[in-house]
This record gives structure tokens, sequence and C-alpha cells, in this order.
């Protein structure tokens, strides 16, 4: 991000200017949102655990906090922004291991605050049976919970799978895949009865009738799942909290939220919608050019064009123009109007782009961008998705990406019941934990986003 010379603004509860200087590159520019942030921590860490206090009091006796969510940051040194909060995370074995007893704790204090007696678990997957990524993710997950002190079993929703399947990984593990049955209420596996089921697949494809209105608590719920959650509504969610924060804390929201903008449905192929969102993506590029021209911000605006629903980076453009809508050749088109399962594209939200100044290595410095997980209300670990041959105005997540563990994620093992966090135990130097605690700050944000989320889909249940 080029910053003009002596551009300034007002930092949180202070009057100093700051200076943003062209000549310094990005990763010498003093990170002023993370100093913000960092500066303020007792009084952040009250305010988010009043917003807690306060969803429990509208829902005392709900569940009313995600199970878990992984949380995709920007970070352009002045701004630090949520693009994606996926409510069914894959990757946890791309965390560090020195995360994953803070993750069984934590998952033990979630589903015990759930159903207190709870010993047996299923563990629901995508029906990811080829995709080795997702299933060494899935055998870390599992291995999580069974530290934990549950008894774990890994039921599959494949409609063809008639009995017990082994899948065994490049980690050495074996994934022991079975075929749910449902007897009335009654979902089991063999002779194995579960308490709790805990879903990880999104339900892109849709609602499994087999769960619906079983006898074992489903969580997260299904209403949580892609067929029933929009990104739009999301954003809308995560916008009130930013703003909320942003006025107690005397802080531009920009600077914590990406503006957003979405119109009614859209057809790539067949060309309909793209008026609307042209539109649409010409009123964005200029709201996004007053901020820019405010903070002294030298770049060109863009947007992203993403599905409205789904993950795995699928149907991601980034548009410099309105006019670029209407240039998509038949192979953008194509790939735009496909999502995850072989779902049709007919809503989509168009996302302030955040350039990242995050990299990786030396040889040369790959393009990267912080991924940082949660359960319950606890941040328990994070990672750097990384990509040399992407540029830093460009989707990381796609085929070429690396991740690498985030070293100062250590944890003692022992969650803080005041902050619902982890107490950083090996961060190598103050600019990095500065940098994490201003991720977990934002992650966490998107976690309240998610709290409002549940409450207005009708999907909190009663422990």
């Amino acid at each position: 991000m080029k910053i003009r010379d002596h551009q300034e603004f007002s930092g949180i509860g202070e009057n100093k200017p700051f200076s943003w200087s062209r000549e310094k590159a990005p990763d010498e520019m003093p990170r002023k949102i993370e100093t913000l942030l960092w500066e303020r921590r007792p009084d952040i860490e009250n305010w988010i655990l009043s917003q807690w206090e306060k969803n429990r009091a509208i829902s005392v006796k709900t569940l009313h906090t995600p199970f878990y969510a992984s949380v995709d940051l920007r970070n352009s040194g002045l701004k630090l922004a949520p693009v994606d909060t996926n409510l069914f995370p894959s990757g946890f074995n791309n965390l560090s291991t020195s995360c994953l007893p803070g993750c069984a704790e934590a998952a033990l204090t979630a589903i015990r605050r759930v159903v207190p007696t709870a010993r047996r678990l299923l563990l629901i997957p995508e029906n990811h049976t080829r995709n080795l990524n997702y299933l060494e993710s899935l055998g870390s997950l599992a291995d999580i919970l069974t530290n934990a002190g549950f008894e774990v079993r890994i039921g599959s929703l494949l409609p063809d799978l008639q009995g017990p399947i082994t899948i065994d990984l490049p980690s050495r593990r074996s994934i022991y895949l079975e075929p749910i049955t449902r007897r009335e209420r009654d979902i089991t596996v063999a002779d194995f009865s579960p308490c709790v089921i805990l879903l990880n697949n999104d339900l892109a494809g849709g609602r499994p009738k087999i769960l619906e209105n079983c006898k074992p608590i489903v969580i997260p719920p299904l209403d949580l799942g892609w067929e029933n959650r929009l990104k739009s509504e999301h954003f809308i969610r995560y916008q009130q909290v930013a703003t909320e924060f942003a006025d107690h804390f005397h802080l531009d929201p920009w600077l914590i939220d990406p503006l957003f903008q979405n119109c009614g449905e859209i057809d790539f192929m067949k060309r309909e919608g793209e008026e609307c969102l042209a539109r649409n993506v010409d009123r964005l590029l200029e709201q996004i050019h007053q901020k820019y021209r405010h903070y002294g911000v030298d770049e060109q605006p863009f947007v992203f064009v993403k599905a409205d629903a789904g993950t795995y980076g699928m149907g991601v453009m980034p548009v410099y123009k309105a006019e670029d809508i209407y240039t998509l050749n038949r192979r953008q088109r194509t790939r735009m109007s496909s999502a995850k399962g072989g779902r049709t594209v007919t809503r989509v939200i168009l996302q302030e782009g955040v350039r990242t100044c995050e990299t990786w290595g030396n040889a040369p410095p790959a393009t990267a961008e912080p991924v940082i997980y949660l359960i319950d209300r606890v941040i328990v670990g994070g990672f750097y998705r990384i990509h040399a041959q992407r540029g830093i105005d460009e989707n990381l997540n796609t085929q070429g990406m690396r991740f690498e563990p985030v070293p100062f994620f250590a944890t003692s093992g022992t969650p803080n019941p005041t902050t619902a966090t982890f107490t950083i135990i090996s961060a190598v130097t103050e600019a990095q934990s500065r940098r994490f605690y201003a991720c977990g700050v934002v992650a966490r944000l998107a976690l309240l986003a998610c709290s409002r989320e549940m409450t207005e889909l009708g999907t909190a249940r009663h422990n």
C-alpha cells in the first residue's frame, strides 16, 4: 500500500497525529492499527466480554456461540479486516502442534456447556474422500476431540457408502468412515449411539434429512449451513459489531471493516443481472476511493466479486472497474458461475479488496495472509496462507497455496476465563505480539457477528 507523504490521522483515544511516509516500504511502515489496538488491551477485553454477556442475557438458555470458526484476514498495514468467516472450518492439520492441547481444552468446555454429560461424539465430515488435505484436517480434529476425553466416531453422509471404509493418510494416520443409520429419532453408526453430533460439513449441498429433528444435539445447528447462510448477511452483522466497537474506542470503523455491496440474482452464463452488478461495483469503488483519498492511499481501489455462499475460494474474482463485468470471457464466466459441489452461483457479494502487506520468507518473499482459528470464544491458533505465484491484490485461496503455522500461537494450554483467549508465551518480538493480538481482536469481532447471525436465524437451541 503506497501512502502519500505526511497524511495524518488520529489514534484510538488520543489526538496525536501519525504520519505515513511514501518512502517506506510496506514491511517498514509502522502497523498503526495494530498499535492502536495493542495500547487499549484491557479496555478492549472488557468490551468484548460485555458483548458476550449481552448475548447471554438475550438467550440465557440457548446455544448462542458458534462451536468453532476460522477467520481469514487481510492486513494492509493501515487496515486489518476479516474477508471470510467459516463456521465449519477445515485446516486443523495446519495449526502448530503446540496449539492442540488448547484446542482440546476449549472443545471440552464448549461441548460440556451444551451437553454436560456428553461422552460419545459423532463427527460428520464433508464428502471429500479423495481430498487428502481435508482428510488430514479431519484426522487432526478427531485427535483434538479424542484428547478432550470423548469417544469419537466418524459418520459419513455419502449416499453410496454401504459399509465402513478405511482411508490411509500421508501422515501415517487413517480415517475410519462409517455409514450413518437412523431409527426414529436415534442416530447410530454400527452399535455407537452419540450424545452429540459435530458437523464438519458446511451443508453447501443442502440439509441432510437424516439429521433433521434427530435426538442427539447437532452442533453447529443445521441452519448455519450455506443453504441458509449468506456472506452478505454475515458482513451486515459484522458491520454492526465493528461500528459499535469503533464508536466506543473513537476509531474509524473502516480500519477494521471491509466495505461491501450486493444486488439481486445473477446468471453469469446468460449474462443476466450484469447491469446491477456493474452499477454496484462502480458505487463501491467510489466509496473505497473516498477512503483512500481521506487517508492518502496512493493505490487503485478494487473489489472482489464472490459467491454469496460457499467456501474453498471458489467463485472469487478481483475487479478494478465496472466495465470489467461486461468484458468477462467465457472461461471467466464459467468459473464464476460454479460453486462447491457443482452448485450454480446465483448471488454474489462485492467486497472491498484489501491488499495484503504480509509476506513469508525471503527468497523471494511470498504473498501471505493470516487465518485465525477459534473454538467457542477462545482463540486456539492460526497460520499463514501463502502463495508464491499470487500478488498482494489476488485471492490466495487457490491451487498452489501452502500453510505455515504461526510460531507465536504457542499457548499455555489453559484458557483465560476473563478474556476467552490464551496467554502468548513464545512471541518472538513485541511487534509479532501486537500483530497477533490485533488479528485476535478482529477475529473475535467476527465471531460476535456470527453469534448475532445464530440468534437472528433462529438456530439457538436449549442446553
